[in-house]
């Protein structure tokens, strides 16, 4: 059995397979409320053969969207849209699905990219942003609210909040971001966490707001998979952030119940120079593993099924993710299980697509009418 196409369990929930659908920002919620677009976008995913999918970066409270297009889980109707994409994993796919629970501190307020990625004008709806410290992200970026005490207490209860959604929801797995410069990276790097009192300053201090919030989401996700993706560093040579640190950090969470690392990088200074490549940022998962002993995700230009099998057969990593080669191929697991000699699931409509196609038609598709 290959590597890529054997099971891993997290704290009890079993996938089928070790290739994961990374987040995927779509940008095309409609006040944080996901529809129809998103349900064709994780839904052809859901039949693809992963053994586990993420939604987007899901935001905890309407300022915590990167843009107006952005999701979130923090009212009723976004939940009952949530449960609509669930509904459809339970009855047509065979993938779990995952959340991305997400605050976008400082780098909210913006447009989408296709209008340019830029902060929004306040005649364009711009809203206020916050972040560990009065800091920009960069020249012309709004200059955030640095967060108070009470602050500090209502963004963990919401976090918390967005937590008991989405285990009522029925997801399978949760993940907090706090990678790729949004709020949660904010407090751990020094780059944009420049507070003096218990919440900044030395690594101990940086951290203490992010295993704060992730404490309290480890009790309210109970028995659910709870993980963290990190940003392993900052990329930017001095005052950063940096796999060192990212070590004691993940040994920290791991401390508090934490069940895996999804480990990326990058995303909190536009001074950042990155050094990129196929597979560029495995090294850092490899270094997560080593140090804490947690299952990690390692993602980044992995494109195809024998560099994938390679990352895990080396003990790089425990799961691999993928973004633009999912985008770009919704079959990519397919096509890999062909090219190991493989299994992977597949939808019974789809069966006659290729003569090579293995693996067994997924369970319950189509289910059977109601009584």
């Amino acid at each position: 059995m290959s590597h890529l196409f054997s099971p891993i369990t997290l704290r009890g929930l079993t996938l089928a397979n070790r290739v994961v659908v990374a987040p995927m920002c779509q940008y095309s919620a409609i006040d944080g409320v996901p529809n129809d677009w998103h349900l064709m976008h994780l839904g052809q995913y859901a039949v693809g053969g992963a053994g586990l999918v993420f939604t987007e970066a899901t935001a905890v409270e309407p300022e915590g969207r990167i843009t107006p297009g952005c999701p979130g889980l923090h009212n009723d109707k976004q939940q009952a849209e949530w449960e609509r994409i669930i509904s459809f994993f339970r009855n047509y796919g065979a993938a779990k699905i995952g959340i991305q629970i997400a605050h976008a501190g400082r780098k909210a307020s913006a447009n989408v990219p296709w209008d340019g990625g830029t902060p929004l004008a306040e005649n364009d709806g711009a809203w206020r942003t916050v972040s560990a410290s009065a800091l920009p992200y960069a020249d012309g970026w709004h200059t955030p609210h640095a967060l108070s005490g009470n602050d500090l207490a209502q963004l963990k209860t919401a976090f918390v909040d967005s937590t008991h959604r989405a285990v009522a929801a029925g997801f399978d797995v949760i993940e907090l971001h706090a990678a790729h410069g949004y709020l949660m990276h904010q407090f751990l790097s020094p780059i944009s966490n420049q507070r003096s009192d218990a919440f900044g300053g030395h690594l101990a201090g940086r951290m203490a707001f992010p295993l704060e919030v992730f404490e309290a989401m480890r009790i309210a996700a109970g028995d659910t998979p709870l993980g963290v993706r990190i940003s392993a560093s900052d990329w930017v040579a001095d005052s950063s952030w940096t796999i060192q640190e990212s070590n004691v950090f993940c040994t920290e969470l791991k401390a508090r119940g934490c069940d895996f690392i999804d480990v990326s990088s990058a995303g909190n200074s536009p001074q950042q120079k990155i050094s990129t490549g196929p597979g560029y940022q495995t090294g850092f998962a490899q270094a997560v593993r080593e140090a804490t002993g947690l299952p990690v995700m390692a993602v980044g230009k992995i494109t195809n099924a024998i560099q994938a099998e390679t990352i895990l057969a080396t003990g790089q990593a425990d799961m691999v993710a993928l973004a633009r080669g999912m985008l770009l191929d919704p079959r990519w697991a397919w096509r890999a299980a062909e090219k190991l000699g493989e299994q992977a699931t597949f939808p019974p409509q789809y069966a006659r697509s290729s003569p090579a196609l293995r693996g067994e038609p997924i369970p319950g598709n189509p289910p059977k009418a109601a009584d």
